[in-house]
């Protein structure tokens, strides 16, 4: 079977170049003392919903907020988690930078490594390596509420990215950084898939979220596109509903984009048949 042309969803590229860009642009008025005024009070600290992840223990027991993190943390943890509650992690998969860079840097992996690009590492050690993020999110936050301090900052290649010019960024967290981009061209965002601590949160709103992506299987060809073309190599057409904790709501296994049949791979509430 021939492969389909595949089609894309512009409104998601729209709204990672918007969103990528919006926090370079925030992070560069940072280094300028904040001479672009509309932005002259935001830092990255203050756009992070992860921020407000870290800061819970300390705000419910003490009543303020782990140094560096702000308010505007707190609205936004709570805007991303009903909107996962809702659509599943959209924000890992539409909005954060740190997962559209690594997006990018898979075209060129595609490019150079074809069909053999996002399936380097065995399908077991896969499945093991992909619960590794839970560790890291217990760690950060076991060490956060601990030490009341940020200490994720110093790894934290989202942090990284936007601050390597600056002489901000730890070490650490450079070097992490240049490991994510690198890995990217042989795997799909391989922050998100293995060690990202906000991802595994949102991951979990994938087992009750309300609209998901399902699968027809009266009009499904078992043509397995939406298989091969999902980013974080959920097997789409095994399943009706996809309840992985690794989805992030991307949409590009769908009829919109991946599978040649119109209908057929759906994003949907529960009601819908």
């Amino acid at each position: 079977m021939k492969r389909p042309k595949r089609k894309t969803l512009w409104i998601r590229v729209i709204l990672q170049v918007f969103f990528f860009l919006l926090i370079a642009i925030i992070a560069v008025n940072h280094t300028l003392d904040g001479e672009i005024p509309v932005f002259s009070s935001v830092s990255l600290h203050g756009v992070c919903p992860f921020g407000g992840v870290v800061s819970i223990y300390q705000f419910v027991t003490q009543g303020s907020f782990v140094q560096k993190i702000h308010e505007s943390s707190f609205i936004l943890m709570i805007v991303v988690f009903l909107l996962a509650v809702l659509f599943g992690p959209v924000f890992c998969g539409w909005v954060c930078p740190l997962g559209s860079i690594q997006e990018w840097m898979g075209k060129l992996g595609k490019k150079i490594f074809r069909l053999r690009y996002n399936h380097w590492i065995p399908v077991k050690v896969d499945r093991w390596l992909r619960y590794l993020r839970y560790a890291v999110l217990v760690w950060v936050l076991y060490a956060t509420a601990r030490s009341a301090v940020l200490v994720f900052s110093d790894f934290d290649p989202y942090y990284a990215l936007f601050n390597f010019w600056t002489g901000e960024a730890a070490a650490a967290g450079l070097i992490i950084l240049s490991l994510t981009l690198l890995l990217s061209l042989f795997v799909e965002r391989p922050w998100c898939k293995y060690a990202c601590p906000y991802g595994a949160l949102l991951g979990l709103t994938n087992l009750f979220r309300i609209f998901s992506i399902r699968r027809k299987q009266n009009s499904c060809i078992q043509c397995g596109i939406c298989s091969r073309d999902c980013p974080m190599n959920i097997p789409v057409d095994k399943v009706k509903t996809v309840r992985n904790h690794q989805c992030i709501s991307c949409l590009e296994c769908t009829s919109e984009t991946a599978c040649p049949v119109a209908d057929t791979v759906v994003f949907a509430s529960g009601r819908r048949e």
